[in-house]
């Protein structure tokens, strides 16, 4: 008998008040496209209408050939690394235009829906997984965290802004981004003590893909990890991630509490990673392929545009629309990566902090000694 077998606990009967959706994620389109009735996000829909569908449905497809051009990258030698998120896109694209642009958002490095809705250049975005820059861009300027590598690192932070923010009189709130491992981390579940301690404005958003690298969800945790945070206290919501808009609802329903001074909300989106962890993963060694064809049928573009067709609406011109946009999006993107060039290695030094310190101006010369030793001062 396997240790997950022989587990004896049994899960506490959840608050009715505190979570939703335990058991059974919550939607609203099925993945055949048709719409189910979910009187809890139905009521956070009703300004959806076909032209904010096509919207969607077009983020989604861009998000996706950004993930594959990227991907080809790696593989033609022009990008170091890449973390996919194929499968995962609805997760990011429903939560993150249920914000606005004051919104703070801290995610991990595999939120590159998160960055192009909120207006990063990609080219820029690209460097830091080219190797020639240690982050993308501005965050104030786009209130968007540069990647966090550290596994939950983000979501003390996103709880600190939001303290910050409620202190200020703001109504803005934070939002954490993190995946099922990260749940194991003693850094989200301190997040997740502050916030409920001091009722802070911040939503932690967790896409459950299924995988920390190649350990299951199921190793991780024997009940839904929605379930966690009512323990803190936190109201959570367990929805189906591959469905644009249930994820698109449940954000507002946070949004709307943390706005109001509700404090915290734990969204859990159920969906799948459909490629490897990073381009250098192989996910045949740990998963099945009937398991990643089950998945397949739940796609979150596949679903989005079969309920579209299902409405009436004009699907050809539609796709032809998120075609032109995404051919737009990827030759940007290629040429600026392959447009790149090394920076000066002078650059390591920067950023390092606000004010750089005396002991860091010492590396600096010995760094600068060394190169100068071993490279010809024309190649420096």
């Amino acid at each position: 008998m396997s240790l997950i077998e022989d587990r004896s606990l049994t899960a506490p009967a959840p608050n009715p008040a505190l979570a939703a959706g335990l058991d059974e994620p919550l939607t609203v389109l099925h993945p055949d496209g048709s719409r189910h009735a979910s009187e809890l996000l139905d009521a956070h829909l009703g300004d959806v209408d076909e032209h904010a569908l096509t919207d969607l449905y077009v983020d989604l497809s861009i998000l996706r050939r950004i993930d594959a051009e990227a991907f080809a990258l790696t593989r033609q030698g022009e990008l170091l690394l890449w973390p996919p998120s194929q499968g995962q896109e609805a997760a990011q694209i429903g939560s993150g235009r249920a914000l606005r642009d004051t919104d703070f958002v801290f995610g991990s490095y595999r939120e590159h829906g998160l960055a192009y809705l909120r207006g990063v250049d990609q080219g820029e975005a690209m460097r830091v997984w080219k190797g020639v820059q240690q982050s993308g861009w501005d965050p104030m300027e786009h209130h968007l965290a540069t990647p966090q590598i550290i596994i939950g690192a983000q979501s003390l932070h996103a709880t600190g802004y939001a303290m910050a923010s409620r202190l200020d009189g703001s109504d803005d709130v934070a939002v954490a981004y993190f995946g099922d491992g990260a749940t194991s981390e003693g850094d989200v579940n301190e997040a997740m003590v502050f916030a409920s301690a001091f009722q802070a404005p911040v939503i932690f958003v967790c896409q459950n893909n299924q995988y920390a690298i190649s350990e299951p969800v199921a190793v991780q945790s024997g009940f839904p990890l929605a379930l966690r945070p009512t323990g803190f206290g936190i109201p959570s919501l367990r929805v189906d991630g591959n469905d644009v808009l249930a994820v698109l609802a449940a954000t507002r329903i946070a949004v709307e509490r943390a706005r109001s001074g509700g404090g915290p909300t734990f969204i859990e989106a159920m969906t799948y990673r459909m490629g490897p962890h990073t381009s250098t993963d192989d996910p045949k060694r740990y998963r099945s392929e009937d398991e990643v064809a089950a998945w397949r049928e739940k796609d979150p573009i596949v679903r989005l545009e079969r309920h579209l067709e299902a409405l009436g609406a004009p699907i050809d011109r539609i796709r032809e629309e998120a075609r032109i946009r995404c051919d737009a999006v990827a030759k940007d993107l290629r040429a600026a990566v392959t447009a790149v060039s090394v920076p000066d290695h002078r650059a390591l030094f920067d950023h390092v902090y606000t004010t750089p310190t005396a002991r860091l101006e010492r590396q600096r010369a010995e760094h600068d000694a060394f190169v100068a030793s071993v490279v010809p001062e024309e190649h420096a």
